[in-house]
């Protein structure tokens, strides 16, 4: 389904507090079945939401680039690892990770939002909204992150909360 960043934000900017409050309070206290809600979300989800009519993230985000993504990266451009960072990335102060030096991501082609490396994307991207990654309550922190940036995040809690919701019995104003 298409998705649209106009949308998207507005919806964001009238519910982001609500749902960051909700999120601290299922990872302080996570019903039981959790994960396997979210692993049914999770196919409802990619039902409804189609990357490339977004690519919010690649627009608005920097992925973290390990050495072995660099390395990777690196050898599909045939260039040594230490040019590929000299010419696309930076450290940030004492951070071990290195991340992208623009914004949006030069490996994004703006005119139908593909990723021109994407067979050798990073780790991060490939990952990316990392919706099941993990026990959803040890990944907490990076969907209060990502739900303002990536739709199918911002889903993944609405869903979650309505039927939550509707479990206990409460009705939404």
């Amino acid at each position: 389904m298409q998705v649209s960043l106009r949308s998207f934000k507005l919806k964001v900017a009238k519910h982001k507090t609500t749902f960051k409050r909700f999120l601290t309070k299922i990872e302080k206290n996570p019903p039981a079945m959790l994960d396997a809600m979210i692993a049914e979300i999770d196919k409802e989800v990619w039902q409804e939401t189609d990357c490339l009519s977004c690519a919010n993230c690649c627009k608005t985000m920097t992925p973290t680039f390990r050495p072995k993504d660099i390395k990777r990266i690196a050898a599909h451009f045939n260039i040594k690892p230490k040019a590929f960072k000299e010419k696309w990335l930076y450290q940030h102060g004492n951070d071990p990770d290195w991340i992208n030096t623009s914004m949006p991501c030069q490996f994004l082609n703006k005119q139908n939002n593909m990723c021109s490396i994407y067979e050798v994307r990073p780790d991060d991207c490939a990952g990316f909204p990392h919706l099941t990654k993990k026990k959803i309550t040890t990944y907490m922190h990076v969907h209060k992150q990502n739900l303002t940036y990536c739709p199918a995040t911002y889903k993944m809690v609405e869903k979650m909360r309505e039927r939550l919701l509707i479990r206990q019995g409460v009705k939404e104003k």
